[in-house]
């Protein structure tokens, strides 16, 4: 399959806002799907969980994930992207993805497909779920931003033999992290810090802050925790306190014009 191919199991529930479209809002998130461990309530009256009574129904439709075609040398980082699907069911959110079969992408799309949530991804391979026709890696990256109302980055591994994941996963997560900064969007970026994976990443950018080249406002953008429950919660309470004050007054002369996601105000709004 090449490059621009794409696949879909269902219509989305949610049809794309156009981008570029300024003078009409996105539409409003439905009410998700119920399932297990969405609505808290009724589940601790079942049950009688005190987990369950802190479950809420989640703020996202959508949420993007980053991460690579191979698996990885630790069972903690298959385990990770398990049991990340299993959230993103539990929640009622649908995942969009870079459309692998194999590696952590795979493991992921399978769990929250097979989970029946709806799974669309770009991009090359056998996919999983909905995939979608793009002309090239920019509107790929786009769309993918787009279309998701969060982010969260797995561990960013390479499968030498497909040449996907690795570095592909970090532009796509740093040039996510650009546009919250620039202002284009303001949805929440997470790191999946499994095992400190990402410590030498987040220690870099540290550094970078220290030495003035990274402002500590913008240091908030990015958010990290070491398991899946902490960090999806953290990106269900995110409220964006990050302002560039950078105003884009002729969305014509938007960076990339059409290839850029713009403001979801159904999210930063909530």
């Amino acid at each position: 399959m090449s490059l621009a191919a794409a696949v879909a199991v269902e219509p989305p529930a949610f049809g794309p806002v156009e981008m570029g479209a300024v003078d009409s809002p996105p539409p409003a998130p439905a009410p998700p799907e119920p399932s297990r461990g969405v609505h808290g309530d009724v589940e601790a009256a079942e049950d009688g969980g005190a987990e369950a009574s802190e479950r809420r129904a989640s703020r996202f439709r959508r949420i993007c994930v980053y991460c690579g075609s191979a698996k990885g040398r630790k069972a903690s980082y298959q385990d990770a992207a398990v049991e990340l699907g299993k959230e993103l069911v539990e929640r009622g959110i649908d995942l969009v993805y870079g459309g692998g079969s194999i590696g952590l992408m795979g493991i992921v799309s399978h769990a929250v497909h097979d989970g029946g949530r709806h799974v669309i991804g770009y991009v090359t391979g056998d996919p999983v779920g909905e995939v979608r026709a793009v002309s090239g890696m920019h509107e790929r990256k786009a769309e993918m931003a787009r279309y998701a109302d969060a982010f969260i980055a797995l561990p960013a591994l390479d499968n030498p033999s497909v040449l996907i994941g690795g570095y592909g996963t970090l532009e796509e997560l740093l040039e996510v992290i650009t546009w919250a900064q620039l202002g284009i969007h303001k949805k929440p970026v997470g790191l999946l810090n499994v095992d400190g994976f990402y410590d030498p990443l987040l220690s870099f950018i540290d550094l970078a802050v220290s030495e003035g080249f990274i402002t500590e406002e913008a240091r908030q953008i990015i958010i990290s925790a070491p398991t899946v429950k902490e960090l999806v919660m953290k990106l269900e309470d995110y409220v964006p306190e990050y302002n560039i004050g950078l105003v884009w007054e002729d969305q014509s002369q938007k960076p990339g014009n059409n290839l850029v996601p713009e403001l979801e105000t159904a999210i930063t709004s909530s």
